[in-house]
C-alpha cells in the first residue's frame, strides 16, 4: 500500500468559522463532525479542525489546484475582499506568481493560518 496522508488536525480559534471559510472558498461541501472536530475532505485528506484556547500558531497550507479551480477560488478570494500576496514574505501585495509556468497565491484564514493555491508544483518545470 502506498503511504498517503489521511487527515491533520489544525488548531484554529474557531472551528466552525474557519471550517465554513475553507469549505465555502473552495466550493466544498459542509464539514463533517467527528468527535470534537470539523473535518473538511480535501481530496483523500481530511482537514480536522479543532478549538483552541490560545492563539495557535500559524501554519502553512498549500493546494494543488487546476486552472479552473484557481480561478473559481481566486474570484472568490476578491469577491471577499481579502488580503493576496504572490510571495511568503507578503512583499507582493495584491499580485498572484507564475512560478513553473503555473499562478499562485497566498491569502490568510480567520485563525490567520497562511493558506496558499497553486497550479502547478514548485520545482516542476515550466
Amino acid at each position: 500500500m502506498a503511504i498517503k496522508l489521511n487527515h491533520t488536525i489544525v488548531n484554529v480559534r474557531d472551528k466552525r468559522t474557519s471550517a465554513k471559510f475553507l469549505t465555502e472558498l473552495f466550493g466544498l461541501p459542509p464539514a463533517t463532525p467527528f468527535i470534537h472536530f470539523l473535518c473538511v475532505q480535501i481530496g483523500d485528506t481530511t482537514l480536522d479542525f479543532c478549538d483552541a484556547d490560545y492563539d495557535p500558531e500559524p501554519q502553512h497550507y498549500a493546494f494543488l489546484v487546476s486552472e479552473k479551480e484557481f480561478d473559481q477560488i481566486f474570484g472568490r478570494i476578491k469577491a471577499k475582499g481579502l488580503d493576496y500576496w504572490a510571495d511568503p514574505m507578503k512583499k507582493q501585495k495584491g499580485e498572484i506568481n507564475r512560478h513553473d509556468g503555473g499562478r499562485g497565491v497566498y491569502f490568510e484564514e480567520p485563525s490567520k493560518h497562511f493558506l496558499e493555491i497553486i497550479t502547478r508544483p514548485y520545482g516542476s518545470g515550466g
